[in-house]
């Protein structure tokens, strides 16, 4: 068995998959590939206002919002919310509280003002820094839910009369929140929703024509809601595989139920990581990632030896992100208990003989 702890593109549900697998051959026996049929055609709309509604179902989004389904990425949006939203004499407030928090104040920055209202930096980003204000000229507030890379999550959020703008791309649908307290939500679907090639995008239709500048056709959220995601060719296949996890989560019992599981692997992990003196998991408990733990050996060759012990054990994408190092274990909502209950058992020998 392999266990797939990959950080994104990440594991899918095997039901997913064995489906997906077989629209390439042959969708729904129309004699088409899924990668063949017309966006325009009954076909894949039925399939894109399916993906919508579920959207719509399970953050229980009230008539304010539009569900948007673009090309780019999450990192695509890092641009595309400023260019949007913020004009070149306003300010936007961003938290940085790691590295997809700044790069996204980096492209910001080129379209408005930036003012960094709270940081985690002066603690190599180990928590979530919660103690901050929000200035009340501020256009709107930029978080990042869950920090994939430095392992730490927002288990609160900020409550504000701002707009807040949230990429959830590695959180998103692991469980249950107010959704429409925020404005503004994005997220690249190849961690929680899907396969990559497609990002989510859920707006408040008030926030939208309130800024001075052109903007490009297709960086338009307007001009993407009147077009129903279809301004130009969307990628078919992602929003296809993005359906059916999305029918998935539903079948399975929704986000209470992925909640549950979430904190049943990450209880798991984290209490047996704590529990061996080998390992060291810097991140402050109140702030720990429920989708991304990530930890250290600080033996660098005790380390090395650990992370080709889980390449002979088939357990793949525990190597922590480059600029950071250490272990990361990926808990996001498909994969099995089992697979971290394996990584814990590994752990846990691996310790009795190195520790």
């Amino acid at each position: 068995m392999v266990h797939n702890f990959n950080s994104g593109p990440s594991v899918l549900p095997q039901q997913v998959l064995q489906q997906a697998s077989e629209a390439i051959i042959n969708f729904n026996n129309t004699g088409l590939s899924i990668l063949e049929i017309g966006h325009r055609t009954d076909w894949f709309i039925n399939v894109i206002e399916e993906a919508r509604n579920s959207v719509k179902e399970l953050m229980q989004l009230t008539d304010e919002y539009e569900v948007l389904f673009l090309h780019g990425g999450a990192t695509t949006q890092f641009m595309q919310v400023p260019m949007n939203l913020l004009d070149a004499n306003e300010t936007a407030a961003y938290c940085d509280n790691g590295i997809w928090g700044n790069k996204a104040i980096k492209e910001a920055e080129l379209f408005g003002n930036v003012n960094i209202v709270a940081s985690s930096k002066n603690k190599n980003h180990t928590y979530i820094n919660h103690n901050f204000s929000i200035p009340t000229n501020s256009k709107y507030l930029h978080i990042t839910t869950n920090n994939t890379v430095e392992g730490t999550q927002w288990h609160q959020f900020p409550q504000t009369n701002i707009p807040i703008v949230a990429d959830m791309s590695s959180d998103i649908f692991s469980k249950q929140i107010n959704f429409n307290q925020f404005s503004l939500i994005y997220a690249g679907a190849q961690k929680n929703m899907g396969a990559a090639g497609v990002n989510l995008v859920v707006i408040k239709k008030n926030l939208l024509g309130k800024i001075k500048r052109a903007i490009p056709s297709i960086m338009n959220y307007q001009k993407h809601i009147d077009a129903n995601s279809l301004l130009n060719t969307p990628p078919v296949f992602a929003i296809y595989v993005a359906m059916l996890t999305l029918r998935w989560i539903k079948k399975e019992g929704g986000l209470s139920e992925m909640e549950k599981r979430a904190e049943a692997k990450s209880n798991l992990l984290y209490s047996t990581i704590d529990s061996l003196p080998l390992f060291k998991c810097f991140v402050e408990n109140e702030s720990r990632s429920k989708m991304n733990a990530v930890f250290f050996i600080e033996n660098e060759n005790l380390q090395t030896e650990f992370l080709n012990e889980c390449k002979i054990n088939n357990m793949i994408g525990v190597k922590g992100y480059r600029t950071v190092g250490g272990i990361r274990v990926s808990m996001y909502n498909a994969l099995a208990i089992e697979s971290v209950q394996a990584f814990c058992n590994l752990a846990i020998d691996f310790n009795n003989r190195k520790g």
